[in-house]
């Protein structure tokens, strides 16, 4: 590997501090490849400056063995006793004598100090100096130390280690070096350092490093599968991106260069010359001057002496500028009227630094001219390479004569007149110009010293030179500070003229950043925006559609991201049958294939940009299989952008083509409807959850549009003063695009609209208005007609379809439910006995309709009389279904429904208490089971205040159904609530039904009881259970084996059967499974032995299961009556086990805990 040759590079730093007119002339020494010592001529020390012997003085010799250091110090120091020498030169000193752990100190309190040197700065960084190559001379490779060659340490030999470990792009990467570095122990450490033979181990970085370059080399050479397995083996590496090594440096060639290469010195492609250049004294600040150190008792005076000196010479200076500009502000508007009288003849476009004379002996010149390098740049920069002119002109003012232009456009630029300098009555031939030019120090053969040394003189060339160095900047730059470099690179694809290198410049910006997060993406996605509007839609669609393509099976998630929402964010820029064609396939094949959640919710996004600005009508059954397709997504982030963005912007386009009416709701209907007809052995709930939704939110661009086609709409004026719209007038909308006052213009149009449309729906009617009576004859009766389709048992059927009614009626206003929709219904729900009359085919109050109605329509508004309204209609529901004695189930779904929202208990109470009290038994019946239902959901104090004492009163009736009635809505209250006062109440209810001897014969009320006890006893409290369930349970099974009627005697048998299996589950106390719940089930296997042979199988086994448990227990408690310890554990020892185990919060590591030995 070749090392750099740090005495070829200049400190621009300690340039400034050299005293004007000194010079540092350097011999090159070819054996060493290094400049010579420094002749006698150092610099003035600063005053806290120590003696140059204590920096350059040393115990150890050269290799050369002649101590040159020491030797050079002593020179400088017979010189004069004022004198110093640079850091610079000292830095070059010491690396030439391999001095390295000196330099390397002398580096440390530099960069300490805050005056980094680039000399040392460069030759730490490079590991090239490091390295120990076979046919090298020592000095270059090892440090000849007392004890021999010092070679390479394994730890930290040079400065670059650590940086590019803790400075990379990709900062988990830190952790890993630092692993890697620990596990090598100190005793090894000592081993690299001291035994020559032992290699170090290879580094995380340098690992990935050369998997790339083997990889890079397999592919290159035709070995494909070997390059897929090292891939497969090394899948931690992304090998088709050099930046994921993670070292902040430039791809280094490939592997067989670098073989070639090995051990041989690359021969430079030029000869060097180390070279100083002289600095006139005037063109130095005041305070870089290096003052003299004290010696003088007036020293003080002295100082100020000289800068009173220098600032008079400062002064003068800027005087003769002055004159010279005032001359040269003379001479140009000369020159302008000349060239206004001369406009025939152009000046050329290229601007030369040289005069005429130079430029005519250039042929003969250029030969012995080593910086003269063909121009490859058309002429359009200023190139100081090309300068003929000596800069030590004695005559400081006359060189300054250069004009500075403000900067203009290109055509001004081209048009200005070559810059002309003041040449010098001298008689040198230009050959010795260019040879004595070429003693400036100036790097033009490198590609950087090529585009330093040209100056840009127009847009188009400041361009050119962009796009040629943003490539090589761009991969040196923190990943985390990429998108700094956004903005060059879009200026400079807009404005470059090379096709080829913008299309390169635009790959740079969609790979900028390997995984760009949100901020970082919304800024490349803003500077695309402005490349669009800049450039116009063909340049769009022929150089940042191909980047989008490209990357759009990107394996990365987020780079797929960028490209969704570029689709979007360009679609207004790009030609209209791209937009409608490729973009749109681009987006559905992401939509259908993607599967990462964000990237699909994005897509929907920018489809539903797209909907904003497509135009072509043929494109609309794409766009409603597009609508469909999301809407089963089964990412909720996904739905909701479809909802929120794409049903929004396709409306809007449905509305401009008249097809929302005519074609979109209406296939959205068609589809429900199709979907009821095939759920009738299983609806697909999740189906008809999606095109309901779809279809509620199609209700705000439906309203918009009946507005916008109302006969009054050309009346609505924005004059006068319009009353602002209430807050609950419309539902809140999921997003801005569903808001009526979006879709309409703004919120005072649709206040006046608002406005018109009430006075219109109540005093002028709907004459005319076909989109509103298309609303009234057609959708609502299609609507209602399905929902007296669906299963009323759907509990979310039911939900889905009561808050579609609701928006539906709360976005159309109240005037029209009350004169549009509540008619209907009303028509259809007539409240008779002969509308419940299965039998004839009236069974609609037994329908989903009754329910929706109620939640839906009714509960839209919630004033006293809606509210009446409300509660009349339940109670006639609950009226009617009773005498009828028709299924209740549309009344039970109507309660749960309404008895999720607490602001409608209090109503539900008051249409249960109309039941309570009615003359007819059926209806207080029903009304006791309709208690059953809302217990759950009311709080504890109405439950005390309302619900206990009504089912108490019914519990008193002189009919034994309705007393039977009340049991399950008994079993509720003790099941949910805990005040005990409130328990004890029921208890005693509950105990009455079962002691009383009037109901001893009752078969209806023993299993209502048994049936109540197998549903709320295992979740009831424990003592509840142990001490009045299971006892009674007991009673009735061992009453049952007295049964004289085999139908009564085998259904308590099979509720016996439900309720025992039910409460098996339950921790039961010794004492009660051995008095009441075993003798219960012999009782209940004694019955089914003779009735059910099957089931008295399992309960044999159930029996004999509790009777192992009862044995195992009495064993536990006879070996525990032998220990002490085991005396404090009583008969409850299971139920302090699972108390303790419902206390653990996990079932992992707690849970082991819990049966380690205490110590």
């Amino acid at each position: 590997m070749a090392s750099v040759n740090p005495f070829n590079l200049s400190d621009s730093e300690e340039e400034a501090e050299r005293r004007p007119n000194e010079t540092i002339h350097t011999e090159r020494n070819p054996s060493e490849g290094a400049p010579g010592p420094p002749p006698g001529n150092p610099f003035s020390p600063p005053a806290d400056a120590e003696p140059p012997t204590l920096l350059l003085s040393s115990n150890r010799t050269s290799p050369s063995g002649e101590g040159s250091v020491s030797v050079a110090a002593t020179s400088a120091m017979a010189g004069t006793a004022e004198t110093r020498i640079s850091v610079d030169g000292i830095a070059a000193q010491l690396l030439r004598d391999q001095y390295i752990l000196t330099a390397l100190e002398f580096h440390t309190e530099l960069l300490e100090a805050g005056r980094e040197l680039p000399r040392l700065r460069d030759y730490f960084s490079n590991p090239g100096n490091f390295e120990r190559q076979s046919g090298t001379p020592p000095a270059r490779d090892q440090v000849l130390g007392p004890g021999g060659p010092l070679h390479r340490a394994g730890s930290i030999s040079t400065l670059d280690s650590l940086d590019f470990a803790r400075y990379s792009d990709d900062g988990n990467r830190e952790s890993d070096e630092r692993v890697a570095e620990s596990e090598v122990t100190s005793q090894e450490r000592k081993n690299f350092k001291s035994s020559p033979e032992i290699q170090e181990p290879i580094r995380p970085l340098e690992k990935r490093a050369l998997n790339f370059l083997v990889n890079e080399y397999l592919l290159k050479h035709d070995h494909k599968l070997s390059s897929i397995t090292f891939s497969d083996e090394n899948d931690d590496q992304d090998f088709e991106l050099w930046d994921d090594v993670g070292l902040n440096i430039p791809k280094p060639p490939d592997l067989l260069h670098l073989y070639r290469n090995c051990g041989v010195s690359v021969p430079s492609p030029r000869d060097t010359v180390d070279v100083s250049v002289g600095v006139d004294f005037g063109d130095l600040p005041g305070n870089c001057i290096a003052q003299d150190p004290p010696k003088k008792p007036d020293l003080l005076h002295q100082q100020q002496t000289e800068v009173v000196q220098e600032l008079e010479y400062q002064i003068s200076l800027l005087t003769n500028e002055k004159q010279s500009l005032a001359e040269q502000i003379k001479k140009l508007q000369s020159e302008i009227q000349t060239l206004k009288r001369t406009v025939s003849s152009p000046p050329p476009a290229t601007l030369d630094l040289g005069s005429h004379n130079i430029s005519n002996s250039t042929t003969t010149t250029s030969s012995i001219d080593p910086l003269a390098v063909p121009p490859t740049d058309n002429g359009q920069y200023l190139d100081i390479r090309r300068v003929s002119e000596p800069e030590t002109n004695p005559d400081p003012p006359s060189s300054q004569n250069i004009s500075h232009p403000h900067p203009q456009s290109h055509n001004k630029l081209k048009s200005r007149p070559p810059v002309q300098f003041d040449q010098p009555n001298r008689k040198l031939s230009p050959a010795f110009q260019q040879a004595l030019l070429s003693f400036c120090r100036m790097c033009s053969d490198s590609r950087l010293g090529a585009e330093v040394s040209r100056i840009a003189d127009s847009e188009e060339s400041v361009m050119l030179m962009l796009g040629r160095c943003l490539p090589h900047i761009v991969p040196n730059v923190l990943l985390a500070k990429r998108e700094e470099l956004i903005p060059l690179i879009l200026c400079t694809a807009c404005l470059h003229p090379e096709p080829k290198e913008r299309d390169q410049l635009l790959h740079i910006l969609f790979n900028l950043i390997k995984r760009p997060d949100d901020e970082q993406r919304q800024m490349i996605l803003t500077g695309c925006v402005a490349f669009a509007r800049h450039v116009g839609p063909t340049r769009v669609e022929a150089e940042l559609l191909p980047q989008c393509w490209e990357q759009i099976n990107h394996k990365y998630p987020e780079r797929r991201l960028l490209v969704a929402e570029s689709c979007g964010a360009l679609a207004p820029y790009l030609p209209k049958e791209i937009r409608s064609s490729l973009v749109l396939s681009m987006l559905q094949q992401m939509l259908a294939e993607d599967k990462a959640d964000m990237v699909r919710e994005a897509v929907v996004k920018s489809l539903g940009i797209i909907m904003g600005y497509i135009d072509d009508p043929d494109k609309y059954s794409q766009g409603f299989e597009l609508m469909l397709l999301s809407l089963g997504d089964p990412s909720e982030r996904v739905v909701s952008a479809v909802h929120q963005v794409f049903i929004p912007a396709f409306a809007a386009w449905t509305t401009e083509l008249g097809t929302l009416q005519t074609a979109l709701i209406p296939s959205l209907l068609a589809r429900i409807e199709k979907l009821l007809m095939q759920g009738e052995h299983g609806l697909d709930e999740h189906k008809l959850h999606v095109f309901l939704s779809a279809l509620q939110s199609l209700t705000p661009p439906l309203f918009a549009v009946v507005l916008q086609s109302a006969p009054f709409t050309s009346r609505a004026k924005l004059t006068g003063d319009i009353p602002a719209i209430e807050v609950t007038r419309f539902p809140r909308p999921a997003s801005p695009l569903q808001d009526v006052a979006t879709i309409i213009g703004s919120r005072e149009m649709l206040s006046a609209l608002l406005l018109l449309y009430d006075y219109q729906l109540e005093h002028e009617g709907t004459t005319g208005w076909d989109s509103l009576l298309w609303v009234v004859n057609q959708l609502l009766p299609q609507l209602i007609e399905i929902v007296g389709r669906i299963n009323v048992t759907s509990s979310t059927c039911v939900h889905e379809f009561s808050r579609f009614f609701w928006r539906l009626c709360r976005t159309f206003g109240k005037i029209f439910t009350n004169t549009k929709v509540k008619p209907q219904f009303q028509e259809i729900l007539r409240l008779s006995e002969e509308n419940v009359d299965v039998s004839a085919g009236n069974d609609i109050l037994t329908k989903a309709t009754v329910p929706i109605y109620a939640t839906g329509v009714l509960t839209c508004y919630n004033q006293d009389e809606d509210r009446k309204l409300l509660v009349g209609f339940l109670e006639d529901v609950m009226t009617t279904l009773s005498l009828s004695h028709a299924p209740l189930d549309s009344l039970k779904a109507s309660f749960v429904e309404l008895g999720a929202n607490p602001v409608y208990h209090e109503l539900l109470l008051t249409v249960l208490w109309y039941g309570v009290v009615h003359t007819s038994a059926l209806v207080r019946c029903t009304a006791a089971r309709m208690f059953e239902l809302l217990v759950k959901g009311v709080n504890e104090t109405l439950v005390a205040q309302r619900v206990v004492p009504a089912l108490i009163t019914l519990s008193s009736d002189p009919e034994i159904s309705v007393r039977i009635s009340t049991i399950p809505a008994f079993g509720t209250i003790m099941e949910t609530v805990t005040q005990k006062e409130l328990l004890e109440r029921v208890k005693m209810q509950l105990a009455s039904f079962l002691e009383d001897p009037q109901y001893h014969d009752q078969h209806s009320l023993h299993m209502e009881i048994i049936r109540t006890f197998g549903r709320v006893g295992p979740n009831a409290e424990p003592r509840f259970r142990d001490e009045f369930v299971l006892p009674h349970l007991h009673k009735l099974a061992l009453a049952n084996n007295s049964q004289t009627v085999e139908s009564k005697r085998i259904d308590i048998a099979t509720q016996l059967f439900e309720a025992y299996s039910a409460l098996s589950c339950c921790f039961i106390s010794e004492e009660v499974m051995v008095n009441h719940f075993l003798p219960g089930l012999r009782c209940l296997r004694a019955d089914m032995e003779q009735l059910s042979p099957e089931h008295e199988v399992i309960l044999s086994s159930m029996i004999k299961e509790c009777e192992i448990k009862v044995e195992n227990r009495g064993m536990a408690d006879a070996q525990g009556s032998m220990s002490i310890a085991s005396s404090l554990v009583g008969e409850d020892a299971k139920t302090k086990f699972l108390s303790k185990m419902g206390q653990l919060t996990t079932s992992g590591a707690m849970l082991a805990n819990v049966f380690q030995r205490k110590k």
